[in-house]
């Protein structure tokens, strides 16, 4: 990696997408230290401090510290994220969006804009949402005492620029992507999850090495690395897995000329649904432990117990290892989901039938509804497999945090999950620039 960037610098093009890429991550950190004008960030940081749970940590990871805060970039970019997945569901849903996906590179256009008009949509009700009911609660400097011309000032105050700053993420993502190198949007959300790793690291170094001995905080920072350096290489694998179908073309007469007779493979990703399944139960888990947070539930309480259980910061406690039920739930949602998205994402039967329309087909395998049945079965296998590595890379950093009672740590399994993916998928960028610029035709070999 280390080889690829030095290598990278020595391009003068590659560099100045480089330097434009850095300095447009500049801009987005120094948005997410600006505050909202009419915003306390101090006494809203303090607000999420007390309320239990971890339903806003990866949210909070997502936006790099911005959320709690309350900043400009509030929002970050999962307004874009959301409406990015929402029309990848509908483009299943609606033929007419199907088709304009086959349209080519005038209808990935299209899709496109309707996803920006979709993303501006979903940020104006977010940063409504969370105006009104917030500013209802006072966190709003003045937000009580004024008028109600007042009040709905401040709202739009809020609304627009969170709003406003929402959108400009989504701009800068897009001018990285068409200028920079890597996805833009990718970049983006790495770096934002990358600026909350200090903090996590204060965390652990004050909750296992303060006020040690330097024998137990050296055998814990040992054990921490080992812990995390493991992680990576097994996500690592997770990313790259891959099962590779042989597909063999059969020869056919173009005129006077023998074609075909080629051999290939369809590369099925172990981990076809990539981070998808995990956001999508984790969303589902918290939504309700969110809701609690503005009616203060009873703990006490069946209804409380129950969010208890839901709450991931609830799971692998010594003292209450009833809680770790919903643990099982969240298992079960992972796999679900993980076979969900496979579903709508890959098409055993077009794919059978694209090959059956080129001459291809798998060995031992007949065409049409044989491969679709063999590709389907053979699909079963591997997200299933896939589903378990993602079960693995979440619960671990739960239940070292459950057993060894370590709170608000925002660097977890999902967030290492999407570094290691934006990271091979900016390398492997950077090398095919670095490729098309070292390349020599065979007349100058």
């Amino acid at each position: 990696m280390f080889k690829t960037l030095c290598n990278a610098f020595k391009v003068k093009e590659v560099r100045n997408k480089l330097l434009f890429t850095f300095a447009m991550l500049i801009v987005v950190r120094f948005g997410s230290q600006l505050p909202i004008p009419g915003v306390d960030p101090s006494y809203f940081a303090d607000f999420f401090a007390k309320q239990a749970g971890d339903a806003f940590s990866f949210f909070d990871a997502m936006t790099g510290g911005s959320f709690t805060s309350l900043s400009v970039f509030a929002l970050s970019i999962t307004p874009y994220i959301t409406s990015s997945i929402i029309m990848q569901l509908l483009t299943i849903a609606i033929p007419k969006l199907e088709e304009m996906q086959k349209d080519g590179e005038d209808g990935r256009k299209k899709i496109q804009e309707y996803t920006r008009y979709v993303t501006v949509g979903l940020a104006l009700i977010q940063s409504i949402a969370m105006s009104v009911g917030f500013g209802g609660q006072g966190l709003l400097i003045g937000f009580n005492s004024q008028t109600t011309a007042g009040k709905i000032g401040m709202i739009v105050i809020a609304v627009a620029t969170m709003t406003a700053g929402s959108a400009f993420l989504m701009w800068i993502g897009e001018r990285i992507t068409e200028n920079g190198i890597g996805n833009g949007i990718s970049i983006v959300l790495l770096f934002n999850i990358v600026s909350s790793v200090p903090d996590d690291a204060v965390t652990l170094f004050t909750r296992f090495m303060s006020g040690k001995s330097v024998a137990v905080a050296t055998v814990a920072v040992i054990i921490i690395l080992a812990i995390i350096a493991a992680m990576v290489v097994f996500v690592v694998v997770l990313q790259d897995a891959e099962r590779r179908i042989p597909v063999q073309y059969s020869k056919k007469m173009v005129g006077r000329k023998m074609v075909g007779g080629q051999s290939s493979n369809i590369p099925l990703k172990v981990n076809t649904a990539g981070v998808i399944p995990v956001i999508f139960a984790s969303s589902i888990m918290s939504f309700p432990v969110v809701i609690s947070q503005f009616f203060h539930v009873d703990g006490a309480t069946i209804g409380g117990k129950i969010l208890r259980m839901l709450s991931s910061s609830s799971w692998f406690r010594p003292e209450e290892p009833i809680y770790s039920i919903g643990m099982i739930i969240y298992i079960v949602l992972i796999v679900l989901f993980a076979y969900f998205y496979t579903s709508i994402t890959f098409n055993p039967q077009e794919v059978a039938n694209n090959m059956k329309k080129q001459g291809g087909f798998i060995p031992g395998i007949r065409p049409g509804k044989p491969t679709s049945d063999y590709l389907n079965h053979l699909l079963n296998y591997i997200v299933f497999i896939g589903a378990c590595g993602l079960t693995i890379v979440c619960i671990i950093p739960i239940m070292a945090s459950g057993i060894f009672n370590v709170s608000h740590v925002s660097f977890g399994g999902t967030s290492l999950i999407i570094i290691v993916g934006v990271v091979l998928e900016t390398i492997k960028a950077v090398e095919s620039q670095l490729l098309v610029r070292s390349y020599k035709g065979f007349l100058n070999s």
